[in-house]
């Protein structure tokens, strides 16, 4: 079986003469697109909306199938010069094409009778829920001239203010017993199963951040300033608004997620105290013992193993799962292995004009990997289940990113639970689901509380580092309660996770909480409904990227808007809190 993936189907390599036929092309279709606008209205709506749909299909199909190959590349080899090369170019030929785009979208809102217009034609009645969310989205978007000035800007200003916070997390060293280490490696040590390596850890960790954080605290500043002025000027009432927007979800929908997660969090602040305990605090748990594993779990699995259990577990919940991951290990869909160059972690890109995905992962053949993977081929078969949509319908919101990959998680983690004979082997698996569980909880709100903090102090404030500090050990003493001791708190939060320092994507927090949850309720609907319960969640996966969340949602017959659905979800962690404290001994 392959250990790496396979890019044939895209190009054999840079010298391949599809590569540099497809390198031509996507220059001439971005210059059919700005020629495009320079005719707007001179046809009929039908003929102008259908021929700028049809020739931006043409520059994304092109354009997508060279930027995932570079990007494929660049993953396995982040020195590769070519890649970075190649990507600069074909990122700036899309920018070009800012003006032309915008001037279509303005066009499209301005049709009178537009929906009128879209059904009197097959294909634009395919696109009629993007064509309507131009129009919506019209009362935000400035002029031609000034959303083109508005994304030069940003490479210079917050794109540029984001690079140098990673540039700045990813080259500061840390020093554990003498040896300098990475802020990954030694956010890593935060597993160890040794507890003086993992407080040392802790303590280096935060040591290494003084060196940076004033530089980061100043991208973190002019981020928020940015998002903050750009909202002003489109008109948005908050980043959040214009998240909520983005997201098409809903204000109430939010607000029931977050009324839920306070009412349940006392309970995860139960488990963490209760481990925090086990492992000999009597104060809550210290943040450099939040991940401290518990339990024994050392089988490892081959990638062939992995793919016969994976397919084993499956195989009872749906033959198109099933078959699909059995094409993406036949047909080299996944490069497995870590090796110096290689990016750290993993993800899923879907590949939708050649109906098949890619998956990186960093597998060392621990049961942790094969939930990696079954995660990111939850992410294919999202893709999978969207394939029918036309090309420009294949991108669903940020919230709902996450269903079917989490949604795969419990499929996998609930076998192995039931399956788990040994104690130790119980105790391990119940406790990574709990840890993972309480990240997209307590973790996830702390995140949350700051960001709205840094958002409402922004505008008249120049927040130093310092105060950055304390708005973040604020929002995490609330969010962890007297789960964790406040003595031993991650004030640094705010400097190492990236999350925070997009210009272009605020609040990129509580999706988190919302998938995990939605995916978690999805899946105890499934428990209650059997079989019948999986043609309603497919069809759920493929509304998502042709409708709200919430009307996503309605397809499998749940109100988002309804505080108990996500009490329904939380509360089925109840029983995972209660066996996790039997097994530690304190039931």
């Amino acid at each position: 079986m392959n250990k790496e993936w396979s890019l044939d189907v895209l190009y054999l390599g840079y010298d391949d003469p599809k590569f540099a036929q497809d390198l031509a092309k996507v220059a001439e279709e971005c210059k059919r697109m700005n020629d495009y606008a320079a005719t707007l209205g001179t046809k009929s709506p039908v003929d102008t909306i259908s021929e700028g749909l049809h020739i931006t299909e043409d520059v994304t199909l092109v354009f997508m199938r060279l930027i995932m190959f570079c990007n494929f590349k660049q993953s396995c080899n982040t020195a590769d010069p070519q890649a970075a090369s190649y990507m600069g170019q074909l990122m700036g030929l899309m920018s070009a094409t800012t003006k032309a785009q915008t001037a279509f979208k303005k066009y499209v809102a301005g049709v009178e009778d537009l929906d009128e217009v879209i059904a009197s034609d097959e294909f634009l009645t395919e696109y009629g829920y993007m064509l309507r969310t131009m129009a919506d989205d019209s009362r935000y978007t400035l002029g031609e001239d000034v959303e083109e000035v508005m994304s030069l800007y940003n490479i210079s200003g917050g794109s540029a203010w984001s690079d140098l916070q990673s540039a700045l997390t990813s080259s500061v060293m840390a020093e554990l017993r003498g040896e300098k280490m990475n802020l990954p490696a030694i956010r890593n040590k935060a597993y160890d199963p040794d507890a003086d390596t993992r407080r040392e850890a802790y303590e280096a960790e935060l040591a290494c951040y003084d060196k940076i954080k004033t530089p980061v605290a100043a991208a973190l500043n002019n981020i928020k300033l940015q998002v903050i002025n750009e909202c002003r000027l489109r008109g948005f009432e908050s980043p959040l608004a214009q998240t909520l927007h983005n997201a098409r979800m809903k204000r109430e929908t939010l607000d029931a997620l977050l009324e839920a997660m306070n009412e349940f969090m006392p309970q995860f602040h139960e488990y963490l105290a209760a481990k925090g305990k086990a492992l000999g605090h009597e104060n809550g748990c210290p943040w450099y013992d939040m991940f401290a594993p518990m339990g024994k779990n050392d089988k490892t699995y081959t990638t062939e193993e992995a793919r016969d259990y994976l397919l084993g577990i499956f195989a009872g919940f749906d033959k198109d799962l099933h078959d699909m991951v059995k094409r993406a290990f036949d047909e080299a869909w996944i490069d497995f292995y870590p090796h110096e160059g290689k990016v750290g972690g993993a993800y899923c890109a879907g590949m939708p004009f050649l109906h098949q995905s890619r998956i990186l992962t960093n597998y060392d053949g621990s049961f942790s990997d094969i939930v990696t993977l079954a995660h990111e081929l939850g992410h294919a078969f999202h893709n999978l289940n969207i394939e029918d949509h036309r090309l420009l319908n294949s991108d669903y919101s940020m919230p709902v990113a996450e269903t079917a990959s989490t949604f795969n998680e419990h499929v996998i983690m609930d076998a192995a639970i039931a399956a788990a004979d040994d104690p130790q082997v119980k105790l391990a698996l119940i406790e990574s689901q709990l840890m993972d569980t309480t990240q997209i909880i307590c973790d996830i709100y702390s995140r949350y509380l700051f960001e709205t903090a840094v958002f409402e102090n922004r505008p008249s404030t120049y927040m130093f580092p310092d105060t950055l500090c304390e708005m973040m050990l604020d929002a995490q003493r609330k969010a962890y309660g007297n789960g964790l001791d406040h003595n031993f708190l991650h004030p640094y939060m705010w400097v190492c996770k990236g999350h925070y320092y997009s210009s272009g994507l605020s609040f990129y927090n509580f999706p988190y909480a919302f998938g995990g949850l939605f995916a978690r309720g999805l899946y105890t609907r499934y428990l209650e409904e059997g079989e019948a319960f999986i043609p309603k969640y497919k069809k759920l996966l493929n509304a998502t990227p042709v409708t709200s969340v919430e009307d996503a949602a309605i397809i499998a017959g749940i109100d988002l808007t309804d505080k108990e659905f996500w009490r329904m979800s939380l509360a089925s962690y109840r029983k995972r809190i209660d066996e996790f404290k039997e097994l530690v001994g304190q039931k």
